[in-house]
């Protein structure tokens, strides 16, 4: 006899994972699908390997600098076999850490590879390891995929040419690395190896990096980089891949750069193929999955959430879309709103944003106010980030002084850039913002000083 599910979940990463996890607590009978690890790219092939890496980094650029805070550290050296290691300890000890909330929360696991026969009246067929079974409901979680330009010669991801999956397996430090694509993953593997001693150079189509987010802490981000000793090729398309050597053109001329190893990183794409979706009859929109507000899809009873649909490939988004189907399921009225969706750039120093940028609010014709700050009007950045420079940038509403967009570079944004999440999803004012005490002496007082400064 087929197993029946409440809820059958396609996809065990931060989407899906967190999602069954939420269903099992408020008692629904979840089954969860997972081809290859718990956690999906964001536990394995990104968020959590990348950021552990770079604070391997991070640490070794502080010992290096550690003479501008009066210590004196002799022959500072690492160990990159052991960076990569330690990695993946980290990586291991989290996909545990989620297998152990999925039997907490009674969730039912199965390792394979999921395929939906399709729809009738007493549910959702699916077929997983040659074993039907059975949900009310269904949420797609499949996530997202290194997009592969069709470059002549880029061919197939393997020695020189590397994803962000194969470069978080490379054995050793490369001497040169050229990036195709200055986004965040480009720019967080370039602040990685540029620490290191790699000579990076990046290739970007755009007229500047990180495309989306504030244009003006882009342009100092890039600067700051670029005086650490990446090259950086702006307004330059990619033409051809020849081996190791990238040819690409740029104001109107052909150049070339090598290097030991070629990073692949101009985007992403949903995917949406290869587990049955098609006898769904799922809509697609843009590459990716069509949902509402409640993240249903055009077919009764199926829903996606994550990088599938397309819009906000970043794992705290698949969160919270995933939190909104179970939330719909089990009575609460919720929907997914963007408006107060943090991006995050984890280079040294990070560069954080939430809300309207400069640009946006022009674009979408919204009257604002703007403050900029120094990051050195806090006492606390002075004090831990000797001769380092930062800039915090809040945009307020002009009408009625609401909280629109909070952006920064400075460490440590990635920490405090919550605070503004809440600001802005609440609506707060200028003067509710003025009632908040901020603990002192914190780098988070920036904000703070910014709304004062209106």
């Amino acid at each position: 006899m087929n197993k029946t599910f409440d809820l059958a979940i396609i996809g065990g990463g931060p989407a899906g994972y967190v999602a069954a996890e939420r269903a099992g607590k408020k008692g629904l009978k979840v089954l969860l699908i997972e081809k290859n690890e718990l956690g999906g790219v964001c536990l394995n092939e990104g968020c959590i390997p990348t950021k552990t890496l770079l604070y391997s980094a991070k640490l070794y650029d502080n010992a290096v600098g550690s003479s501008k805070y009066g210590i004196e550290a002799k022959e500072v050296s690492f160990d990159f076999s052991k960076m990569m290691a330690r990695k993946q300890k980290v990586v291991r000890k989290l996909v545990g850490g989620v297998g152990l909330k999925m039997k907490e929360h009674h969730v039912e696991v199965i390792k394979g590879t999921a395929f939906i026969k399709g729809r009738s009246t007493s549910g959702i067929s699916i077929s997983v390891n040659d074993t039907e079974v059975l949900a009310t409901d269904l949420l797609i979680c499949t996530g997202s995929e290194a997009f592969i330009p069709p470059i002549p010669g880029i061919g197939t991801p393997g020695d020189v040419i590397l994803t962000n999956r194969e470069i978080l397996d490379l054995k050793e430090q490369p001497a040169s690395l050229v990036i195709i694509g200055g986004g965040v993953i480009g720019m967080e593997f370039a602040s990685f190896f540029n620490s290191l001693g790699t000579k990076v150079t990046i290739v970007e189509m755009m007229d500047e990096i990180l495309t989306g987010m504030d244009r003006e802490l882009s342009e100092m981000l890039r600067q700051i980089y670029a005086k650490k000793g990446i090259t950086f090729n702006l307004s330059s398309k990619v033409t051809a891949v020849n081996g190791n050597e990238v040819i690409f053109e740029k104001d109107g001329k052909t150049e070339s750069i090598k290097g030991d190893k070629i990073l692949v990183s101009v985007g992403r794409r949903a995917v949406t193929k290869g587990f049955g979706l098609e006898n769904l009859g799922v809509e697609i929109f843009k590459g990716g999955i069509k949902v509402d507000e409640k993240m249903r899809t055009n077919i009764p009873n199926v829903y996606a959430a994550g990088d599938v649909t397309g819009f906000s490939l970043l794992a705290h988004t698949a969160s919270r879309e995933g939190e909104v189907v179970v939330n719909n399921l089990t009575g609460r009225e919720d929907r997914m709103r963007y408006n107060a969706i943090p991006g995050v750039v984890y280079t040294n120093p990070e560069f954080s944003g939430v809300g309207l940028t400069e640009e946006s609010a022009r674009e979408k014709k919204i009257d604002f106010r703007l403050v900029k700050l120094p990051m050195a009007y806090a006492g606390r950045f002075i004090a831990e980030n000797e001769g380092g420079s930062g800039l915090c940038k809040v945009l307020i509403g002009a009408k009625h002084g609401e909280v629109l967009g909070v952006h920064m570079v400075g460490n440590p944004s990635s920490e405090m850039i919550y605070g503004a999440c809440m600001a802005i999803e609440m609506e707060m004012t200028l003067n509710e913002m003025e009632e908040v005490v901020f603990p002192h002496p914190t780098v988070s007082e920036i904000f703070k000083e910014s709304i004062f400064a209106f």
